[in-house]
């Protein structure tokens, strides 16, 4: 048996998982609700924050996987990409609880991990995607796919060329003054919508890549001028206008997988990243799948978004390699 303990504090949330061999024991999250009176994520409150809460959600994490701190193998943490404050956090105590457990340590890149998280097996009927697979990363700062070739052999076939669809997401919540954090709200409402009520222009960028940039215009603009006649149009349009966005964004993302599916003739497609959380792009998937013959692979729920259990699995395929990092590594903002 292989125990690992991971963590994750790239951004606002601060996680713990143990994991055993491929299967995950616990996967503790403590959130930060102090960003929602900014209306977005402070990088110095989230640090401490962060520091507040990593010593207990890792005693919690270690607690509920029913182990002794001496049984684990390794310990693994986030090096980035994400807000470096609340990267060194994390990388600090991997640091320090590894040396004075003398077990090794494994960086893992976050980006991979939420690709990787497909992976965790929570049944021994789950169904796992083969390589190679194409699979769509969309989160608040990335929007790309990938065709995955083997666990860590990873290219990058289109992205964005300026704003990811997390972020357009976000940003059509904040021009409707919704409360942070607004994505899972564009969600929730939309579910009660017409997204035809309103349509937007998609953007026309050729191969395989995004642009979100546009669309987040032209929707300020569309918001900015209905305001100027009618005060309380976004209350009374609330759900009809979220689920407009939505539909548009979730078309542009799709249409691009679609196309890179048919170029490779790969028909294994998966999503993850934070917003592959979004209910529609789930069930849209899902149905596209269906209706072409090929295969959908959806995270669990609670593997979409950021958390430690996807850290763990990345790191028990790393720590079967013996893919160790030494104790003067540093995290890393960007990805490289």
């Amino acid at each position: 048996m292989t125990y690992i303990l991971a963590i994750e504090s790239s951004c606002d949330d601060t996680s713990a998982a143990i994991i055993c061999n491929n299967k995950i024991l616990s996967n503790v999250i403590a959130n930060q609700q102090v960003h929602e009176l900014y209306g977005g994520v402070v990088p110095e409150l989230a640090s401490r924050a962060h520091q507040q809460n990593i010593i207990p959600v890792v005693d919690l994490a270690i607690k509920k996987a029913g182990i002794q701190a001496n049984q684990l193998n390794a310990i693994a943490f986030t090096k980035g990409p994400g807000l470096l404050g609340s990267l060194l956090v994390g990388c600090s105590f991997a640091k320090t609880f590894a040396l004075s457990l003398n077990i090794p340590l494994i960086e893992v890149d976050h980006l991979e991990a939420h690709i990787l998280s497909h992976f965790i097996k929570d049944t021994d009927e789950q169904c796992i995607p083969e390589f190679p697979f194409l699979c769509l990363l969309v989160s608040g700062g990335h929007t790309q796919i990938i065709l995955m070739k083997d666990y860590f052999t990873m290219e990058i076939i289109g992205q964005t060329i300026d704003d990811a669809a997390g972020e357009a997401f976000d940003k059509a919540a904040k021009i409707m003054s919704l409360p942070y954090p607004g994505g899972p709200l564009v969600d929730k409402f939309a579910k009660e919508g017409n997204p035809y009520t309103f349509l937007f222009s998609e953007p026309n960028i050729s191969g395989l890549d995004f642009s979100f940039s546009g669309l987040k215009t032209s929707f300020l603009y569309f918001i900015r001028d209905n305001l100027k006649t009618n005060p309380n149009f976004i209350e009374e349009n609330k759900n009809d206008l979220c689920a407009s966005i939505q539909h548009i964004i979730i078309n542009v993302l799709l249409k691009k997988l679609i196309k890179a599916a048919k170029q490779t003739g790969i028909k294994q497609l998966a999503i993850a990243g934070g917003v592959s959380a979004n209910s529609a792009l789930r069930d849209r998937l899902k149905q596209t799948c269906d209706e072409m013959g090929w295969e959908a692979f959806i995270p669990k729920f609670e593997y979409s978004t950021d958390n430690a259990a996807m850290i763990a699995i990345a790191a028990y395929f790393k720590f079967l390699k013996k893919d160790f990092t030494k104790l003067n590594i540093s995290p890393y903002a960007r990805s490289k």
